[in-house]
């Protein structure tokens, strides 16, 4: 179970009285999939959020499963086209949205949020520095005209943010502006807890991330989930009632080695953490 884009060297470990279950809330990405897995008959593909992931086992009859992969966050098929407006590189209208049926896209975070609440999304989401500065300039400029396409706003940053060896000056800011759009980090801690309670005793959950908000989350998930006590050290005994529902299998996150980062350059900021359920 994980992104319906991912690879067939998933369906192909699966055995034939196994299942694997694709969701993605991209319904392009659950097109390609289904073309690319074509030869093999044991996929059901949902188009739905994993934040669901408690609901889509429900309506598939599903008590449990035995492992689960999450790969979060923007997919390269949605960075390479372009008309979805992820990218900072080349000119589209601004969208962002991985699921198209939902209303908010990022032409409406851009043109609609006031200045603080701007400033807020740039600094959490995207660590941006320049957070306030951008935001007022985007404000600025949309008081004469709406910002309409990603090169419009790639203009706008760069005239805020100084050149530096860290990489293009609107990647931070796009990130942030993305993750709002999708809301992706906020329901992420609850969603890692609902599926480690999906996993049948002995199943494992693999989360992927790309960024430090992400792995964070994740990360403290894992940690409650184990059961360690998050009780203040001066409480004479424990009042969190901390269960453990099973073990974390990477005390560090799993990294890519040289060969995957040549391979693929977007991996290089990619860790994985697995849990196995008691």
């Amino acid at each position: 179970m994980g992104g319906a884009g991912h690879s067939k060297e998933i369906a192909k470990k699966i055995s034939e009285k196994g299942l694997l279950i694709g969701i993605d809330r991209d319904e392009e990405a659950i097109c390609v999939a289904k073309e690319r897995l074509k030869e093999f008959s044991n996929i059901k593909f949902v188009h739905d959020n994993h934040d669901n992931i408690l609901e889509i086992l429900e309506d598939l009859n599903l008590s449990g499963v035995d492992g689960i992969l999450l790969d979060l966050g923007v997919s390269s098929y949605q960075l390479d086209e372009r008309n979805r407006g992820f990218s900072y590189i080349g000119e589209a209208e601004l969208d962002m949205r991985m699921d198209k049926t939902q209303e908010l896209t990022a032409k409406t975070v851009v043109n609609n949020y006031q200045e603080e609440k701007l400033a807020k999304i740039l600094w959490e989401y995207g660590e941006e520095k320049f957070s306030r500065r951008i935001a007022k300039s985007i404000c600025e400029y949309r008081k004469t005209k709406t910002i309409e396409t990603t090169l419009e706003l790639v203009q706008i940053i760069e005239k805020c943010v100084p050149k530096s060896k860290d990489g293009h000056p609107a990647k931070r800011s796009f990130q942030a502006i993305r993750i709002e759009v999708n809301n992706e980090i906020e329901p992420l801690y609850d969603t890692v807890k609902k599926c480690i309670s999906s996993l049948n005793s002995g199943g494992r959950l693999c989360i992927i991330t790309f960024h430090s908000l992400e792995d964070r989350a994740v990360k403290n998930a894992y940690i409650e989930a184990s059961g360690k006590c998050t009780c203040p050290p001066d409480l004479p005994y424990c009042v969190c009632g901390a269960k453990s529902l099973g073990r974390i299998i990477t005390k560090k996150p799993i990294l890519p080695n040289e060969e995957e980062q040549e391979e693929n350059s977007r991996s290089k900021s990619a860790k994985l953490r697995i849990f196995e359920k008691d």
